[in-house]
């Protein structure tokens, strides 16, 4: 994909799509690897299957990236998480500029978090604010139960788009549709304001095997069902 228009080939689908990308240690540990060397692996996939949501007519991804509760793994596989997201912000935010590419990182900016890594998020965000070709929102050091109470703290209103306005992203739309892959089917503290009406589809593949395939019959999945809001 380059900065001139991408061909599509967009089917009736989602438009606002959110990822639980779970099975990387899986897949590591199935290979005999160390944890980190999933984490890359599902790094390379969240940015082939940007690209492939571009393609799809897909206008918003979140990617759930690291949790709350992630702290709790152990020391050396945080260690490892926080460079490798460093890392890949210097090298990866030129190019998704270049690509039409808004990125949004939706979480706690708060210790344990470093300064130096809040930093280059807030960096990330300013080269590729005036980007419209898909928003890729990462939730990192995110939880959707912290997310509702961070909000409640300063919540003074009375309406549900007063409310909304003090989550992390206001601008993000309520997802069509919610991918969890690895086989589990829960949404672990993801996205829980946003995800009421969300459509589920859980696929068995780890992330990191978790190919454009998989990715349109997902979206193909959801363009089957019809959603009521209640309604008949």
């Amino acid at each position: 994909m380059s900065a001139s228009a991408p061909s599509t080939d967009e089917i009736d689908g989602p438009r606002y799509v959110a990822i639980i990308t779970d099975g990387n240690g899986r897949w590591a540990k199935a290979r005999g690897l160390p944890a980190i060397r999933g984490h890359e692996a599902g790094a390379d996939v969240v940015k082939a299957r940007l690209r492939d949501a571009v393609r799809l007519g897909v206008k918003e991804l979140t990617v759930y990236s690291f949790s709350t509760e992630n702290w709790r793994r152990s020391k050396a596989e945080v260690s490892g998480l926080m460079r490798m997201f460093a890392r890949r912000i210097d090298a990866e935010t030129p190019e998704l500029k270049a690509e039409g590419v808004r990125m949004r990182f939706i979480g706690r900016r708060e210790p344990p978090v470093s300064k130096r890594l809040i930093e280059k998020m807030l960096w990330a965000e300013a080269q590729t604010a005036d980007n419209d070709r898909i928003t890729l929102f990462v939730a990192f050091n995110y939880g959707g139960r912290a997310e509702i109470i961070d909000a409640a703290r300063r919540f003074q209103g009375e309406t549900e788009e007063e409310f909304r306005a003090l989550l992390y992203a206001p601008e993000m739309h309520d997802p069509d549709l919610i991918i969890r892959t690895s086989g589990e089917q829960r949404l672990s503290n993801y996205l829980m304001w946003q995800s009421a009406y969300s459509e589920l589809v859980f696929r068995e593949e780890l992330w990191p095997d978790f190919g454009e395939q998989a990715f349109r019959e997902s979206l193909e999945e959801y363009a089957r069902r019809q959603r009521r809001f209640g309604g008949r």
